[in-house]
């Protein structure tokens, strides 16, 4: 996995780490390091009114970005947006239910694809924020891009929400395959334009989210997670020569092997459920492992946290490896013990 390194990678110690170099101490981001357990994203959250508000507000987005940087030792920004930006500029409709999530209407279960009208400049204040970003942050510091990958935004192109089991997408992909290849195309080229268009912003890497990949058997899994990215990376790599391609498939469990070797990510991230030990064994020996620190261990902070960080950075010491959590941060978690995960990674402790 090591590549020809630029003067300006081996300034950017995660972005070093993800073209294939070990750096001791591991440096270190957190999945939603934006966002709701920060007092200042509630106040500027407030200030701008709904959450597509703030996404679609370029400077309030670059703000939120910057934010947890401003307090914490992290080695990368990543844009703050959202997975179903893609399929708003598909043409669906989107908004957000408090306390209940986001909506995209016309579902697809009952919706024509085609019946949509497409708005790609609804991409472009996004590549805004991105650039914004990118103007403002310290040099060492690597700028993440990222996009759902097809498979989870389909689930929700297709239920119009979340759902518990993704059962809708499931549904439609055993009943009407031809149909389901449709719409993970169409997402699949979105979703290449938009990473594209990030990376032309500014964004140093990108990582795509396949939140709901878990729920997949395992040829739906080769179908729909592991091909769908493999093409994906193949053109952003063609493309975008030296990008590294972050894939985080949460839930693949023993498909991560298969997903690392077919898909080619540049690097692959581990959720909580993932012995770091197991997949430090399993996966290509030289391929950068980001992750997996449980959300809960740093909620609940002290002796859980530390031995849990302890255990995840032994088990990943003889291979590239990114600090982080095993999924995103949670919004009751105290920023003291951010701090104290910080001074752990940072002061040696």
């Amino acid at each position: 996995m090591t590549s020809r390194k630029t003067p300006d990678d081996r300034a950017k110690p995660l972005l070093a780490v993800l073209k294939g170099e070990r750096r001791d101490p591991p440096p270190v981001w957190m999945m939603r390091q934006a966002g709701r357990y920060l007092p200042e994203y509630r106040e500027l959250r407030a200030a701008k009114g709904g959450f597509l508000d703030l996404v679609y507000d370029s400077e309030a987005a670059a703000e939120v970005t910057l934010q947890p940087l401003k307090r914490f030792p992290l080695d990368a920004a990543i844009l703050f947006s959202d997975i179903l930006i893609v399929p708003f500029a598909l043409g669906q409709n989107l908004s957000f239910v408090a306390g209940e999530g986001p909506r995209l209407t016309p579902p697809l279960a009952s919706a024509a694809l085609e019946d949509l009208n497409p708005f790609p400049a609804r991409l472009e204040p996004i590549y805004e924020t991105v650039a914004r970003v990118k103007a403002r942050l310290d040099p060492a510091t690597t700028l993440i891009g990222f996009a759902g990958a097809p498979w989870t935004v389909a689930t929700y192109m297709i239920a119009g929400e979340g759902s518990r089991d993704q059962s809708p997408a499931r549904r439609l992909a055993y009943g009407d395959p031809g149909r389901f290849a449709v719409i993970i195309e169409r997402i699949e080229a979105a979703t290449f334009d938009y990473l594209s268009g990030q990376i032309l912003a500014g964004a140093d890497a990108v990582q795509l989210f396949d939140s709901w990949s878990g729920s997949l058997a395992p040829v739906e899994f080769e179908h729909w997670v592991i091909g769908p990215t493999a093409r994906l990376v193949e053109r952003l790599k063609a493309r975008h020569p030296g990008v590294p391609v972050i894939g985080f498939p949460k839930g693949a469990g023993g498909k991560l092997g298969a997903y690392a070797r077919e898909t080619k990510v540049s690097a692959i991230g581990l959720d909580e459920t993932v012995d770091p030990a197991w997949a430090h064994k399993e996966l290509p020996k030289r391929l950068p492992v980001q992750g997996n620190l449980d959300p809960l261990a740093l909620l609940a902070g002290g002796d859980a946290l530390k031995s849990s960080v302890r255990r995840i950075l032994d088990a990943l010491a003889e291979r590239p490896h990114i600090f982080n959590l095993g999924h995103g941060i949670l919004q009751e978690t105290p920023i003291a013990h951010v701090e104290e995960l910080m001074a752990m990674l940072k002061g040696g402790k």
